[in-house]
C-alpha cells in the first residue's frame, strides 16, 4: 500500500474553518474573500506553442449598467467551460468587451440631457465591477467597446473592404421607418406582425436612399455551409438558418424603373428561379398590397388587373416590359413582385394572352445549354452589378443605414462632380463629432454637426458632404471575434497569423434572440474575409452553446392585467386572488423584468449565498440550452450538496489525521472492504467519464452537476474504514473536488486546500498535485482498465451492448471491432445467412463508442 506523509506543501492554506461542522453562507464568503485572487492565474499565452490553443467565446454584453440573471447565466457557462479547458491542458482565450453602441444609449442620452459616451462609458465601468465581483476568469487585457474609435475604425475599413469588391451599395428603396425610434430597420429587425424588434411600434415605409451590404452574394455558401462537419452541437440553430437563408433555387435582379413618376423608386427587386429565360421575360407584376399600387398611376386593363404608367428594362435584352398590379399570379413566399416569362411557364402564358402581350414561346434544347444560359446570365448580372447570386426567394440584401448618431460613421463623401467617394483607408477613424444632447424631445443626428459633415472630395479636392447615416450595430459585433485575438493592433483590423492560430472559435455561448440574425451576419463576414484570403476557415464558430432565457413568475389581475408583485397575492383554495381586493390572479412564467415584479437580482443573491452558490444554482436543474425557470425549490437541493462535500471532505482529513501509520497500513477488517472499494473504482470512472462527458459533448452542465452529486452519494455509502484505508476512495474524493473546480473555483478550492494538508495520502503523485491548489491540477483522465460500453447497432436498431476495457476500446480499428462483435455468440446467431453491406465504427477516447452495421439476406436464402 502506497502513502505518503505530507510535511512541505506550496499550496493555500484556505481559512480553515473546518471546526465548523455546519457550512454557513458567512463561511462560503469568507472562502470566496480569500480564494478571490488565487484562482484566476491564467490568461491566454500567445507564446505558447506547446498546447493546445481554445478560444472559449461568450457574446459581449450590451452595457446597460445593470447584470441581469440573463448575464450570469451565460457567463456563468462561459467560465466553466473555459476553466474546464485550461485543467484540461489547453492555452485559453475568454475575452470580455462591450457592444456599445445603439439606440438605448442615445434614447437614454436625449432623456438625461447627458452625451452618449458618458452614459455608455458609466454603465460599462457599473457592469465591470458587477462581473469582477462574480469573480469571472475574463483577460480582461484584451477589452474594447465597439463605441471605442480605435475599434470602430476597422469597422469602417471593414465596410471599406465590402465597398471595393462590390459588396456595398446604396439605392433608393422604400424601407421600414420606426416611428418612435426615428430610424430606419432592416426587413430582419422587423416581426412577423409588422412590429419593431426593439421600440415595438408598428412601423411604417419611407422611400429613403439607403446603404446595403449584398449578403446575397454568399447566400448559397452560407446555405452550403451549414453542412460543414466542422459544426459541432449547432442542433436546431442549423434548422434556424436554413429557414432564414432558404434554399438558394433562383435569382434576384435589380432593374430599372422607366417613366418619371414622383415618389416611385428608381429600380425593382425581381427574383426568379428560370434566369436561363430571363431575356424572354413579358411583364412584370406587382401585389395590390406593393407600395408601387397607387390609383393615380394605374388604369384598368381586365378584371382585377391594372396597368401602371411605368415600366421596367429588361437589360438583357433591352425591351421595356409593363408593370401590372394583380393578385392572379403567385407571388413567391415574401415577395410582392413577379416577372412574367411565358416561355417557362404555363401561368405566364395565359396572363400574358388575358392581359395582350403578343410574344414568342422559345425553348432550351437540353440541361448543358441551361446550365451555360445560367452562367452567362448570372455572370451579365454580376458584372453590371444588378443581383445574379443563387439565393431563395425570401432572402434580402442587408440594409445597414440608420439615421441616428450612435453609431459607427459610414465612411463615404458625397461630391456634387465625382459622386459617391470612399473615405482613404489612412483618413480612418470617421470619428463621430461632439453633438450637444441639451434639449430633450428631440432625436440627434450626424447632420446636427454642419462643421463635421462639410468637407472636401477625396478625388477632386472639391467641396463636399460626409454621409450622415450611421451603421447597424449588427455590423459591430459581425466581426469582434476576431478583434479579441489582436486587440492592441494599430495596423491593421487583425493579424492574419495570429488568427490562424485560434480561428474557428472552439465555443460560442450566447443567448437564443441571437441565433438567427447575429449568426447570419457573423457567418456572412467570416465567409467574405475568408474570401480575401484573411480567414483559414469560412465557419467562425466550431461549437455553439445557445442558452434560453431566464424566466420568473408572474401575477397579474385578471380583469385589468397589472402586474403583482408575490407578497401582493395569497393562495386560497388552490386559486391565487390579490391579499387587498381577492380578485382573481393569473399566474404566468414570462422573462425577467423589473416592470412585472419578477426579476432577482444576481447581487443581491450573491451577496446572501455567495458566488459559488448562485452559480451551481444557475447551472443546476436545467439544460443551459433551455429556458430556465427560476424558483427557490431548487435551491435547498444545491446548498444540500455543499453541505455534504463539506461534510466528506471534513470527515476524510479528521480520519486520516486521526489514524497512525499503524493503523493504515494494518489489513482492513470490514468485511465489505474490497466490495467497497472496486465501488469506489467504479463511481469514480463511470461519473468521471458523465461528467466530461456531459460538459464537452452534450453540454448539459445541469446533468454534470447531478453526476457530481451522483459521486458524492457514493462517497457517503461506503464504510469508514473504506474512506480511511482505501487508495480508491482517496481517488474519488480528489475526483470530485477536481471535478467541481471549473463550476465552483472557490468552494472547491477550499475543499482540496483541506484534501491536501491531510497527514497522509495514498494516491499516486502522477494523478495529482499535492503541493498544489485545485485550478493547478489536471482533468483527471479514466482508468485504462475500467470497462467502456460498445453499443451494437444492427440496421439503425440498438441490439446488444458489451463491455470492453478502456486500453483496448481506443485502439480498435473498424476490422478489429467488427472481428470482435462477430465472436459474440448472438450476434453470430443475428448474422446467420446475411451479410454486412455496411458498417461504421463511432469512438472517442473515454467514452461510450458505437458500431453501427447494415446486412442483409444471402441472395442464395433469399425467397422468390
Amino acid at each position: 500500500m502506497f502513502f505518503k506523509n505530507i510535511i512541505h506543501r506550496n499550496a493555500s492554506t484556505g481559512i480553515n474553518k473546518w471546526e465548523s461542522i455546519q457550512l454557513t453562507n458567512e463561511i462560503k464568503k469568507d472562502i470566496e474573500k480569500y480564494w478571490r485572487g488565487k484562482v484566476n492565474l491564467h490568461k491566454y499565452n500567445e507564446t505558447d506553442n506547446t498546447s493546445k490553443k481554445c478560444y472559449v467565446l461568450s457574446m459581449f454584453p450590451y452595457p446597460s449598467g445593470a447584470l441581469h440573471m440573463g448575464h450570469v447565466r451565460v457567463y456563468t457557462i462561459s467560465d466553466s467551460i473555459s476553466r474546464f479547458y485550461r485543467m484540461k491542458g489547453c492555452n485559453v482565450l475568454h475575452p470580455m468587451g462591450w457592444d456599445a453602441f445603439g439606440l438605448p444609449a442615445e434614447n437614454a442620452a436625449i432623456e438625461k440631457h447627458i452625451h452618449p459616451v458618458t452614459w455608455t462609458q458609466e454603465n460599462i465601468n457599473n457592469m465591470k465591477d458587477q462581473l469582477n465581483l462574480l469573480n469571472y476568469s475574463f483577460d480582461w487585457d484584451r477589452e474594447f467597446a465597439t463605441c471605442d474609435p480605435e475599434y470602430y475604425k476597422w469597422t469602417q475599413e471593414l465596410f471599406l473592404k465590402l465597398y471595393e469588391r462590390g459588396l456595398v451599395y446604396r439605392k433608393e428603396a422604400f424601407v421600414n421607418w420606426d416611428p418612435i425610434d426615428e430610424t430606419v430597420l432592416a426587413e430582419e429587425q422587423v416581426d412577423a406582425n409588422r412590429c419593431s424588434w426593439r421600440s415595438g411600434a408598428t412601423v411604417e415605409k419611407r422611400l429613403l436612399n439607403q446603404w446595403f451590404i449584398r449578403t446575397t452574394a454568399f447566400a448559397k455558401p452560407l446555405f452550403e455551409g451549414l453542412k460543414n462537419p466542422i459544426l459541432k452541437e449547432w442542433n436546431d440553430v442549423i434548422k434556424m438558418q436554413q429557414n432564414w437563408i432558404g434554399e438558394c433555387n433562383g435569382t434576384s435582379f435589380e432593374l430599372q424603373i422607366m417613366g418619371n413618376i414622383p415618389h416611385y423608386p428608381k429600380t425593382l427587386n425581381v427574383w426568379t428561379n428560370y434566369p436561363e429565360f430571363i431575356e424572354y421575360a413579358q411583364f412584370i407584376a406587382v401585389s395590390p398590397n406593393s407600395l408601387l399600387n397607387r390609383s393615380e398611376y394605374c388604369r384598368d386593363v381586365a378584371e382585377g388587373i391594372k396597368v401602371l404608367d411605368a415600366k421596367v428594362l429588361n437589360p438583357f435584352n433591352e425591351d421595356e416590359l409593363p408593370i401590372f398590379v394583380t393578385d392572379k399570379v403567385e407571388f413567391e413566399d415574401f415577395r410582392d413582385t413577379y416577372i412574367g416569362i411565358p416561355s417557362a411557364s404555363m401561368d405566364d402564358f395565359q396572363f400574358s394572352e388575358t392581359v395582350g402581350i403578343q410574344f414568342t414561346r422559345h425553348s432550351i434544347k437540353n440541361y448543358e445549354e441551361q446550365q451555360l444560359k445560367i452562367q452567362e446570365v448570372l455572370s451579365k448580372a454580376r458584372k453590371w452589378k444588378i443581383g445574379g447570386y443563387p439565393i431563395s426567394s425570401r432572402l434580402q440584401d442587408w440594409l445597414i443605414s440608420r439615421q441616428r448618431y450612435w453609431g459607427t460613421p459610414i465612411p463615404i463623401i458625397h461630391c456634387s462632380n465625382c459622386g459617391t467617394q470612399p473615405v482613404s483607408h489612412d483618413q480612418l477613424p470617421v470619428i463621430l463629432p461632439n453633438v450637444s444632447f441639451s434639449s430633450s424631445n428631440k432625436k440627434s443626428t450626424l447632420c446636427d454637426a454642419e462643421d463635421w459633415l462639410n468637407t472636401s472630395c477625396p478625388k477632386c479636392g472639391g467641396e463636399a458632404v460626409r454621409e450622415s447615416d450611421t451603421m447597424d450595430t449588427f455590423v459591430d459585433s459581425s466581426w469582434y471575434y476576431l478583434r479579441y485575438i489582436d486587440p492592441k493592433n494599430t495596423e491593421e483590423m487583425f493579424a492574419v497569423d495570429k488568427v490562424k492560430e485560434l480561428f474557428p472559435v472552439t465555443l460560442y455561448i450566447g443567448g437564443k434572440e441571437h441565433a438567427v440574425l447575429h449568426l447570419y451576419y457573423a457567418r456572412f463576414i467570416s465567409h467574405f474575409l475568408h474570401s480575401e484570403g484573411l480567414l483559414p476557415t469560412t465557419e467562425p464558430f466550431k461549437q455553439l452553446l445557445v442558452q434560453g432565457m431566464v424566466f420568473g413568475k408572474t401575477y397579474q389581475v385578471k380583469s385589468t392585467g397589472q402586474y403583482l408583485k408575490s407578497d401582493e397575492v395569497e393562495m386560497k383554495a388552490g386559486q391565487c386572488i390579490t391579499k387587498n381586493t381577492r380578485e382573481p390572479v393569473i399566474i404566468t412564467w414570462e422573462k425577467m423584468s423589473k416592470s412585472k415584479y419578477n426579476g432577482v437580482e444576481p447581487l443581491e443573491m450573491v451577496n446572501e449565498y455567495g458566488i459559488d452558490t448562485t452559480r451551481l444554482f444557475i447551472l443546476a436543474d436545467q439544460a443551459p440550452t433551455s429556458d430556465k425557470y427560476w424558483s427557490y425549490k431548487t435551491m435547498p437541493g444545491i446548498l444540500n450538496w455543499q453541505e455534504r462535500l463539506w461534510k466528506t471532505v471534513k470527515d476524510f482529513v479528521d480520519y486520516r489525521n486521526n489514524t497512525t501509520l499503524e493503523e493504515l497500513q494494518a489489513e482492513p477488517n470490514h468485511p465489505k472492504f474490497a466490495e467497497h472499494d472496486a465501488y469506489m473504482f467504479d463511481s469514480r470512472n463511470y461519473f468521471l467519464k458523465s461528467v466530461t462527458f456531459n460538459i464537452t459533448k452534450s453540454q448539459q452542465l445541469s446533468v454534470a452537476i447531478s453526476r457530481m452529486q451522483g459521486l458524492t452519494n457514493s462517497l457517503r455509502k461506503v464504510s469508514a474504514e473504506c474512506m480511511q484505508k482505501s487508495r480508491e476512495y482517496e481517488r474519488a474524493l480528489a475526483v470530485q473536488i477536481i471535478m467541481l473546480a471549473p463550476l465552483a473555483p472557490h468552494f472547491a478550492s477550499e475543499l482540496w486546500a483541506a484534501f491536501s494538508s491531510a497527514k497522509y495520502h495514498l494516491i499516486n503523485e502522477n494523478e495529482v498535485k499535492l503541493d498544489k491548489d485545485v485550478m493547478e491540477q489536471t482533468w483527471p483522465e479514466i482508468d485504462k482498465t475500467y470497462k467502456i460500453v460498445l453499443e451494437i447497432w444492427i440496421n439503425g436498431a440498438q441490439y446488444k451492448k458489451i463491455k470492453i476495457p478502456k486500453y483496448e476500446i481506443d485502439k480498435l480499428t473498424l476490422t478489429e471491432a467488427l472481428d470482435l462483435i462477430e465472436n459474440e455468440p448472438d450476434i453470430q446467431k443475428r448474422l446467420k445467412n446475411h451479410k454486412i453491406v455496411d458498417s461504421k465504427f463511432l469512438s472517442e477516447e473515454g467514452y461510450d463508442s458505437k458500431i453501427d452495421i447494415s446486412i442483409k439476406k444471402n441472395a442464395s436464402n433469399t425467397v422468390t
